[in-house]
């Protein structure tokens, strides 16, 4: 009974942790408007903000997945938050670009160190009967922190300045590492290994194809995501003429409303159908992509601010659903001492893809606009779908995966 109820209260706070880990990254997206008129930014600049910290990101979360597998991940999941609220604290003195390009480095450094402790301390308190609920709980939580600060940034920015924003959700952040000290607790059953393990061992992930599968999808759906993160409430702002506060709101809510529901269903969706067969995960994963794509199509056709919502709530919702599926399928195909290696890997793809997708559409903006941007996104989504299916053809279906694959020596 205390075991339950452990595993519970740690997927509980880690959804606040991740909520605010969201809020902290993207709220920057909020304020476009006012930072590129305080600090005289152009959009390739803005676009410069996002990529940064995504590079900074992906650099550092190979070592932090190497760590969390290694030493105490509740004490790395504190460590990291108390890091990033005074990055976030930091953002609120700067006063020119090189300043902010540092800042968003620095909070990039500390945030890496975040997801593949938390996402590995999830799985060792729950087996697969519950592992993609509890996995989508907390992915819930991380799509919820951009829905609050993607709201609460914009209005608090236009009506009393964008620094005081940075300053609120750092205070947020000490508070919160408090109580994550407090509650969180490393599975004595499954604590990470103090011994050192062999750089060819972690190297060995790559050899299984599911999980190359799964790295190179997560990539693609990256590009797009990232794209959306920091480009859809100017969308909104610049095609609807919209306040900054119901720009952030638009450009946040129907999104992350739709991943919220997405990946607490597809959480639970996957427990149920998969019944522990891997296989079944990777093929829910691929059908969602493919239902997904086609619903970003509709930017093309310039629609009313109703279509465009809609169409981006269920794209999120079909794309949530499916990734909610990711962290899952790597946890159960690799062994504990090397399920946050392989989510840093991933974390890494991700975050030079996005960076990249973040910049390119700055880029294009100009020529293509950024529903054009957007429309491109369902062909990158199409493509991590058959990416999916194929590794599923010729894998899983053929070689049925087993419960657990913990046979990399």
């Amino acid at each position: 009974m205390i075991r339950l109820e452990q595993k519970w209260q740690t997927v509980v706070v880690l959804f606040f942790v991740a909520g605010l880990n969201y809020a902290d990254r993207t709220a920057i997206s909020a304020v476009f408007p006012l930072v590129r008129a305080d600090l005289a930014l152009t959009d390739v600049a803005l676009a410069a903000i996002g990529s940064v910290f995504l590079w900074a990101y992906a650099v550092g979360s190979p070592f932090a997945g190497y760590l969390a597998d290694r030493l105490s991940r509740s004490r790395l999941v504190v460590l990291s938050l108390l890091g990033w609220s005074v990055a976030t604290i930091a953002t609120a003195f700067v006063h020119d670009l090189t300043a902010m390009l540092l800042t968003r480095v620095f909070l990039g450094i500390a945030e890496c160190a975040y997801l593949p402790a938390a996402v590995a301390l999830i799985a060792d308190h729950h087996d697969s009967d519950t592992r993609a609920t509890a996995m989508g709980i907390h992915l819930a939580g991380l799509n919820a922190g951009l829905i609050g600060g993607g709201f609460l940034c914009g209005y608090i920015g236009e009506h009393f300045g964008w620094r005081l924003d940075f300053l609120i959700l750092g205070a947020a952040g000490f508070l919160l590492s408090l109580i994550a000290h407090l509650i969180l607790r490393d599975r004595s059953a499954a604590t990470p290994q103090t011994a050192s393990i062999g750089l060819q061992r972690s190297l060995n992930i790559f050899r299984l194809v599911t999980a190359d599968a799964v790295f190179l999808e997560a990539m693609l759906i990256a590009i797009g995501t990232w794209m959306f993160f920091n480009w859809l409430p100017l969308y909104f702002k610049e095609t609807f003429n919209l306040s900054l506060a119901a720009a952030g709101f638009s450009g946040t809510f129907m999104i992350q409303a739709a991943a919220v529901t997405g990946t607490v269903g597809g959480g639970v969706l996957s427990d149920r159908l998969s019944r522990g067969i891997v296989s079944r995960r990777v093929l829910i994963l691929a059908v969602c992509y493919f239902l997904a794509a086609p619903f970003l199509t509709i930017f093309i056709l310039r629609p009313g601010f109703t279509i465009v919502s809609a169409s981006i709530f269920a794209y999120s919702l079909f794309r949530s659903v499916g990734s909610s599926n990711e962290h899952p399928i790597l946890c159960e195909v690799l062994p504990p001492d090397l399920r946050a290696t392989a989510i840093g890997i991933m974390n890494t793809a991700n975050c030079m893809a996005g960076g990249i997708g973040v910049l390119a559409a700055g880029y294009m903006k100009k020529d293509w606009g950024l529903g054009g941007v957007f429309t491109g996104v369902s062909v990158v989504v199409f493509t991590a779908g058959t990416i999916v299916l194929v590794s599923y053809l010729l894998l899983v279906r053929r070689r049925p995966v087993p419960r657990v694959e913990c046979h990399i020596t």
